[in-house]
């Protein structure tokens, strides 16, 4: 048992010399100086060397014109074309340096140069630590990387990463934009760019902001988070998560999506949406809506997608697949819409329906006509199969005029004379002033006006062969008081900007908002940059496009004859 011990203690005894002699420093070798003496008055304690000193310290070579070499310190002085060498990756030239071969530390000022495979910085004083290979410096800085040069008033160098590190101000300067940020992390050999806090990237096409975010140098490759957006002259695009590809101008963004049109004032929104600058086209979904400023008011526009294609005065807007809108007086529905600027052309197409007011407007064809000259809606056209139905204001019953075709137009926004054009017929619940019900109007003709006031029916004239009466309540039939294909939808009416949606897509943005907020609160989980940002150059995205605009119109009851 006493052998034992004494065994086990011998070798922890061994074990701890031995980790003492390992750790000890290595001295610094002098493998060439022309000349070496000693001057104790000028400089105590210190072995001058001079012409091509070469200094070698564990896979360190210093060499330089002079030196002051303190033996007892491990410690050396350099003067005169100071160069430190490490491996093959890292060069130190100075006019003057010191070295620590106790600390493995190095300082070197006087046009400081470091150079590395990838980059060469220029500075006033640079200081270098062995142990964990970093370099750093706090005066002003210039990194020369290939097309990049980067400026800034201190900064650190991780070797083994060959990462700048800023944490100060610096900017960022390539033929193609300039970025500027107070906290940046470059990749020398990548070209990868890590921007945190506000900072911004600016070129002649466009400028971009961003609080954290990623930029390939090389690549010219973006993936851009927290507060960002890439602003052209027209269009300003915002996103929880945008990616862009200054090659082609091409940018995606990714929930809470928000791209606004100063030119014409109008703002697309949704989840998800593609912007091809260079093909001026814009594709967006995922709950997408189109904001549009038509008559000082907001016209609402959403569609499972929305397109916009086209320069500015040739724009075409697309939604489709159960495209809903709604602006405060007037709301619709239809299978999609397509809308021309250039021609202020709006089209309504597939099973189309509009809420003028209180009065529901159907046909199989629909088109809104716009102004150009004073970007208002200036008609409405229905064409094949028209009907206009509204309820009575106090019965049950409903107004109805039936024809072929309808052509009617607006006054402020509003629509005001509408014609109702071949085989007319008529329904209609004639009230006087204290509202009290005068009869039923039941008629057809071969045309009818109305002028309608505040979406009411202010004035209904009838031209040529007009057949019918006024028949009262008691003597007209129930079966007698509806047009045939009379089809009531007043539940499907849009009466608030909300209800474009289904809930399904309420929901869906719920959760995406959700989501959004839960990932702003990890402020310190590192940023993961899209698969898609990193290998974009090994596909090529599909090209989609999108616009949309649209009017609405409306109708109402309340006749005079």
């Amino acid at each position: 048992m006493t052998k034992s011990l004494f065994f086990i203690s011998y070798c922890l005894l061994l074990l701890s010399v031995q980790s003492i002699f390992a750790q000890a420093p290595k001295k610094i070798i002098i493998e060439n100086a022309d000349n070496s003496y000693v001057d104790q008055i000028a400089v105590p304690d210190a072995l001058l060397l001079a012409g091509n000193v070469k200094i070698n310290h564990d896979g360190v070579v210093l060499t330089c014109n002079k030196a002051y070499f303190f033996q007892k310190e491990n410690y050396l002085k350099a003067f005169g074309n100071v160069q430190l060498v490490q491996g093959d990756t890292l060069y130190l030239n100075s006019k003057y340096a010191e070295y620590n071969g106790n600390m493995k530390k190095a300082f070197a000022t006087g046009d400081a140069v470091m150079t590395s495979p990838d980059a060469t910085l220029q500075t006033d004083t640079i200081n270098f630590d062995r142990n964990v290979q970093e370099v750093f410096y706090n005066s002003k800085g210039t990194i020369v990387n290939k097309d990049n040069t980067l400026v800034s008033k201190s900064g650190r160098y991780y070797v083994a990463q060959k990462k700048f590190q800023f944490l100060t101000a610096v900017v960022l300067t390539n033929p193609k934009y300039v970025i500027k940020s107070n906290h940046l992390d470059y990749y020398s050999n990548s070209g990868h760019s890590y921007l945190f806090g506000p900072s911004t990237i600016t070129s002649k096409t466009n400028y971009i902001y961003t609080e954290k975010g990623f930029y390939d140098t090389k690549k010219n490759l973006a993936h851009l988070l927290r507060k960002s957006y890439i602003k052209y002259d027209d269009r300003r695009i915002e996103g929880d998560s945008l990616f862009y590809n200054r090659n082609t101008e091409f940018a995606s963004a990714t929930r809470n999506v928000k791209i606004t049109d100063s030119v014409n004032r109008g703002i697309v929104k949704g989840h998800y949406a593609e912007v091809y600058k260079l093909k001026d086209s814009m594709f967006v979904t995922k709950r997408a809506v189109a904001v549009n400023f038509v008559d000082n008011d907001s016209v609402y526009i959403h569609g499972k997608k929305l397109m916009v294609t086209g320069k500015e005065g040739e724009r075409i807007l697309r939604a489709y697949n159960n495209v809903r809108f709604y602006k405060t007086d007037m709301s619709g529905k239809c299978d999609s819409i397509h809308s021309n600027s250039k021609t202020a052309l709006t089209k309504l197409i597939g099973n189309p329906i509009l809420w003028n007011g209180e009065s529901q407007i159907t046909g199989d064809i629909m088109h809104l006509i716009g102004d150009n000259t004073t970007r208002k809606i200036d008609s409405l056209k229905v064409l094949n199969n028209t009907f206009i139905v509204s309820r009575d204001t106090l019965g049950t019953g409903f107004n109805q005029v039936k024809g072929l075709n309808l052509f009617g137009k607006f006054r402020e926004g509003k629509l005001h004379d509408v014609d109702v054009i071949k085989n007319t017929e008529v329904i209609y619940y004639m009230r006087n002033d204290t509202n009290e019900l005068i009869g039923i109007n039941k008629n057809v003709s071969s045309k009818i006006n109305m002028i309608l006031e505040n979406n009411a029916i202010e004035t209904i004239t009838f031209f040529n062969k007009v057949d019918g009466d006024i028949y009262p309540e008691a003597d007209l039939p129930e079966n007698a008081r509806k047009l045939r294909g009379l089809v009531w939808r007043g539940d499907e009416r849009i009466k608030s900007k909300d209800d474009i949606f289904t809930s399904e897509e309420n929901e869906l943005n719920d959760k995406l908002i959700k989501e959004g907020k839960a990932e702003d609160a990890k402020e310190n989980v590192p940023m993961k940059i899209r698969k898609e940002t990193l290998d974009y150059d090994k596909k090529k995205p599909a090209v989609k496009t999108s616009t949309a605009k649209s009017a609405t119109t409306k109708g109402t009851s309340k006749d005079k004859k």
